[in-house]
């Protein structure tokens, strides 16, 4: 057993929110402790609570990253060099990619329920639903309902899910994927 690190060694933010991801994915949020994490990393539990609260707020702070990993892909899409309508089945595509990629990541940041952290990934997943929204709408030549956009966002989110924990990653359903981005798009004319 490794020596508790001194406050002088103590883990930045960061480092801690690396590796509270590292065991959110290998145990699942249930599994996770505050003692058991500190242990972990080598450090009293107290330095966790220097920074977090609680549990539920550290997995917060881990999926705030995932939202913006996805957030920053989408923006990427979105100012590249493409045409709309091209940038538009990209997003679609990104979204799905992004899911059956990250699928651990996936499913804390839409899938979960959990009273401690319902609030916390509530926000955060309507507030990406919203950057989603703004690109498509923003893509759109013509005017397209936000029921529509909500319709696609919904239509990604059941692909992806359906295919979580099935496949190891986009690649083995990229075909399918490529269909049902198809089919969206059919939908947002």
């Amino acid at each position: 057993m490794t020596p508790r690190k001194s406050s002088a060694e103590e883990l930045t933010k960061e480092e801690i929110v690396y590796r509270a991801r590292e065991q959110f994915i290998e145990k699942g949020y249930e599994k996770v402790t505050m003692r058991g994490l500190a242990s972990k990393l080598g450090c009293s539990h107290g330095a966790l609570y220097y920074y977090f609260k609680n549990k539920a707020e550290l997995f917060y702070a881990v999926v705030e990253k995932d939202f913006a990993h996805l957030n920053q892909l989408l923006k990427d899409v979105v100012s590249g060099p493409n045409e709309n309508q091209q940038k538009l089945h990209e997003i679609l595509l990104c979204f799905i990619r992004f899911g059956l990629n990250q699928q651990k990541q996936y499913e804390f940041m839409f899938m979960m329920k959990n009273d401690e952290v319902d609030s916390l990934s509530h926000e955060a997943s309507m507030q990406s639903y919203h950057k989603f929204a703004e690109a498509v709408f923003k893509l759109k030549n013509e005017k397209v309902q936000q029921d529509a956009i909500y319709s696609a966002f919904i239509a990604l989110h059941g692909f992806v899910s359906h295919h979580c924990g099935y496949v190891t990653d986009f690649n083995e359903v990229k075909e399918a994927a490529e269909g049902h981005v198809q089919f969206i798009l059919k939908g947002l004319t």
